[in-house]
Parts: C-alpha cells; structure tokens; sequence
C-alpha cells in the first residue's frame, strides 16, 4: 500500500553526501551531480546525458584500477597502488567541471566544486600522498577521454521541428491550463536525441516499438476516454492521492528520482549488513566472489549502469517520437476535426492537470527512462524489492512501494492522470525502456575474471 508520510525538515537541494557517514566518495560525487544539476536547473532529457557521462567515467575510473568488468570506453589500464576512491573523486570532478564549471555557464558552480574537491581530498588523506596523486592522473585521464568520446554524438546538432498540422500529428500545444496564449516554441522538443550516439545499444532504432494505435481504432478510443476523463485539470474521477502522485513524478527528473532510490537503498543495504566491507582500497579474502563485497566498485558499476541504460531509454524514445510525431492529447481532445472514431467526442474546453512538454507523445519519456531505470534496480536488488522515494522539492511527501513493477506501474498512471500521455504512450515506453536495459545489463559490465 502506497501511503504519504509527513516529515519534519528537510534540506533543500539534495541528500548532501559529506552529511552521510556510511556514504562512499562514489555516492558522494552522485549526489554531488544532482545537487549540480537542480541548482543549474539542468532539462530532464538533457540530465540523462549528464548523468551518464559522469558516472561512465567514474566507473572506468575505478575499474580501470580493479580491472573487474568490461570497461564502457577506457580501456583498464590504471597504473598499481593507485587510490581508486582518488580516481573516482576526480574523474566526477572533471566532468562536472565541463558541465557546470566553465565561466560561459549561467551559473557556475567552480567554486562549489572545487570545495567539494577538497573536502573529498581530505577525507581520503589516508590512502597516502603517492596513491593519491597517481589516483587522481587516471581518473583525469578517463574523464578526458569519456569526455571527448561524447562532444560528437549528436548533442549540439539541434534542429528545428516545426511540427504538423495533419490529423493526428504533433503540433504545437497551448500552454494551458497555465497560459491559454502561449503555445510551445517551434522547434524545441530535443530533436538532437533521435539521433544521438546511443551508449551501449547497436542504434537509436533497435527497440523502436511498433507505434501509437490508429485513430480510428478502440484502443485509441479507450486512450482517448481515459486521458480525457482522468487527466482533465478539474476532473472529479482522479483522486487526491492520483493528483499527488502525479505532481510528485513530475516535480524531479527520472535521473533524480532513481538515482537518489538507488542511493537509499544501497545505503539500507549497508545497514542491513548486506555489504561488510569499507571503503578501504584493498578487498578482504573472504569477501571475493560475492558481488557486492567490493562496494566501491560495485556502486561505481550500479550507478554507470543505471544512468546509462537510461541514456540509451532516452535516445531509442525519441528516435520512436520523431518517427511516428503523435499528437498530445490536448491536441487530440480539443482538435474540432473529425477523427474517424464514433467512440471520441472532442471538448475545446478541456485542460489538462498540468503543461504539455513540447514534444510528441509517442512513446513517454519518463516510461522510457523509467523503465529502463526500474529494470537495473531490479536486476541489481530484486523486483519485489521495498523502497521509499522522496524528493526534496516535494516536501513531506514519500511515496512507498512494494516492488519496482509498483512503482513503474505509478509512473505511467501518473503521466495519463496529469492529462499528458495517452496509455499506451506509457506502456510501450516502459516496453522500450526495459529491452534497453536488459541489452545494456547483457552486453556490458561483463566479469573479466
């Protein structure tokens, strides 16, 4: 049973990593990014990139030292008695410097960053100066390398997308129930990603799902029905608890939201006694061959896992958005033409719950990503795994579930209730998301030995 527990105080912006004493440089430099990203106010599809390249390079950082698992760009090659937690702390620092450091930024955050820099430094003093420094070579060679493998696949390549006016295709959508002037931009909608260098999968194309239904058939009638009905600004079908849920998965990014999951329930893990080993650098004996024993490693090749099939979730979804280019259900409930479906009555009046994204509908986004997202924790925890999610942004609020399937299944409610996907929209996404992950769970971070 989902409940909503209230909470006293909250800190803003974040679990603050240096606060957690059975934190890692590894989740320290997680959080760190995020805490980067919301005070940046980083776009959501664009955090899924972000996300990836930082741990994509924490993660061959520390690999590239253990040598353990197949690498996902540098080769492991890190020189002996480096620190790996040093390797770790400057590879996020490099990438997070590019992101969030440069002066061309809005708001650069150099000077933050550089205090975490020194805060992680001094913890680690114990690794030794000479471990350190050849530690904190490696990772800024990884994160030059991870960086520069990325400056061309496709990310500045925006182009416009002006969108179509036919029966059934995207087009620009009133801002409502916000603005009922304003329209989104021509253009916008991250084209670039349809075609962006996926991570891990052969192509943007390799798990594009078959397409929205015709308009003419029942089950966009029955899509039509229930968005209509359920994601009206003023519906009366649509519980407290639907309305709440629905702001809550939209107040943070995926990326946000399943990092942080991540983080807390390996931290309940480690409470658990589930993991009897430290950050030390070396590995006990009788730790070997668990899996988990080597926690520094293994929470660098969890969250490289998590952010890169998510990245890859978010490549193939708009590679299927742009294909197929269907329209939003505002379009679709207010649209006065005749649909060719007895079973729509179209409503010029209707608003949905909150603003549409200006992008195509097919397939969702947040089901894509989270999809993929919920299928890496799964592997890694076990699908009827219990959790909490919160947000520091929704104060007050946890949302609890029984199992990932749970959860998932709340994203998708929560994207129809909100009046801005249609169903299947939701359950193709999270279709795409999942064969991203389980192909990115098969094809890397594969035991060398």
């Amino acid at each position: 049973m989902k409940r909503i527990l209230q909470c006293g105080i909250v800190v803003l912006i974040g679990i603050v990593g240096a606060e957690n004493a059975r934190a890692d440089v590894v989740t320290d430099w997680n959080e760190m990014a995020f805490r980067a990203a919301v005070a940046a106010n980083t776009p959501a599809l664009n955090m899924t990139r972000f996300a990836a390249i930082v741990q994509a390079a924490v993660f061959d950082a520390v690999n590239g030292i253990d040598r353990r698992y197949t690498p996902i760009h540098v080769a492991a090659a890190g020189p002996a008695g480096a620190s790996r937690r040093a390797a770790a702390v400057q590879a996020a620092y490099v990438i997070l410097v590019k992101l969030y450091g440069q002066a061309g930024n809005v708001l650069n955050q150099q000077q933050t960053l550089d205090a975490r820099l020194a805060a992680s430094l001094a913890e680690i003093a114990g690794d030794g100066a000479a471990s350190i420094q050849s530690g904190r070579a490696w990772g800024q060679t990884v994160a030059d390398a991870i960086w520069t493998s990325r400056l061309n696949d496709g990310f500045t390549n925006v182009v416009a997308f002006p969108g179509n006016s036919a029966l059934g295709q995207w087009r620009q959508t009133p801002n409502e129930p916000y603005a009922p002037l304003a329209l989104s931009a021509a253009g916008i909608g991250y084209k670039q990603f349809s075609e962006m260098t996926p991570w891990v999968i052969a192509s943007p194309s390799q798990f594009r799902p078959a397409g929205p239904p015709a308009l003419n058939s029942a089950q966009y009638a029955k899509d039509f029905n229930e968005v209509k009905l359920m994601g009206s600004r003023d519906s009366t079908s649509r519980t407290t608890d639907q309305t709440l849920f629905s702001w809550f998965w939209a107040t943070g990014t995926a990326s946000y939201l399943w990092n942080r999951t991540a983080l807390s329930i390996l931290e309940a893990r480690r409470d658990d006694g589930d993991d009897r080993r430290g950050d030390n650098d070396r590995e006990d004996e009788d730790d070997r061959g668990r899996g988990r024993g080597n926690s520094l490693l293994e929470n660098a090749r969890l969250l490289a896992a998590l952010n890169v099939a998510m990245a890859d979730a978010a490549i193939g979804c708009w590679d299927a958005k742009y294909i197929y280019n269907f329209w939003r259900p505002i379009s679709a409930i207010r649209e006065l033409s005749d649909d060719g479906n007895p079973a729509t009555t179209p409503d010029s009046a209707w608003k949905p719950l909150f603003s549409t994204p200006g992008h195509p509908d097919y397939p969702s986004g947040h089901s894509c990503v989270s999809g993929a997202a919920t299928t890496v924790l799964a592997n890694e925890f076990g699908e009827r795994r219990r959790f909490d999610m919160t947000i520091d942004l929704n104060i007050g609020v946890t949302r609890s579930f029984r199992s990932f399937t749970e959860a998932l299944d709340e994203v998708k409610n929560a994207r129809i209730f909100a009046g801005i996907h249609f169903r299947t929209a939701c359950d193709d996404g999270t279709t795409l998301g999942k064969a991203v992950a389980q192909y990115v769970l098969a094809h890397a971070f594969q035991r060398v030995h």
